[in-house]
């Protein structure tokens, strides 16, 4: 288990700023032998309330997406519509619905390149989303695709 993180503000973090910190999560994951999808969830003042990864290998739990173990993390809140959810990875129909779910403020994504997920029905439900296109983030995923596409089908539901 993970330990508690004490809520960081920084009224100074952008976009960028905060995908960094779903990127730091993507490469523990990686590092780890698991597959390399980050999120972090933040206020829109800057505050951050959680941080996760794709923990299918680490835990055998195919549900821990990098999405929902941040939103785990991040605990109980009455309403999620002043949050920022922040992934490495276009949201998967999984993480989608989450997300359509709790209607969160924004969603920042860092790659849309080796995965579109629900990203145009999110578009289409209203949701505002930050493609930022990092080159780090693709290139992470690409790397991943190539040499385990046997655990990539497994965590997309392809297999």
């Amino acid at each position: 288990m993970e330990p508690l993180i004490s809520p960081a503000v920084s009224p100074v973090l952008d976009a960028h700023g905060m995908l960094a910190v779903a990127l730091e999560q993507a490469r523990l994951g990686f590092a780890e032998g698991g597959v390399p999808v980050g999120g972090a969830i933040f206020r829109t003042d800057g505050t951050l309330l959680g941080v996760g990864r794709n923990r299918l290998v680490q835990e055998g739990n195919c549900s821990l997406h990098g999405e929902t173990d941040a939103f785990r993390a991040a605990g109980r809140h009455p309403t999620w519509h002043d949050t920022i959810l922040v992934t490495t990875l276009a949201p998967c129909w999984y993480c989608t619905g989450l997300i359509y779910q709790f209607r969160f403020r924004q969603v920042i994504v860092g790659d849309s390149v080796n995965a579109q997920g629900g990203m145009p029905w999110l578009r289409e439900q209203g949701i505002d989303i930050v493609d930022l296109r990092s080159q780090e983030c693709i290139d992470l995923i690409a790397k991943f695709q190539r040499t385990r596409p046997d655990l990539w089908k497994e965590c997309i539901g392809e297999v």
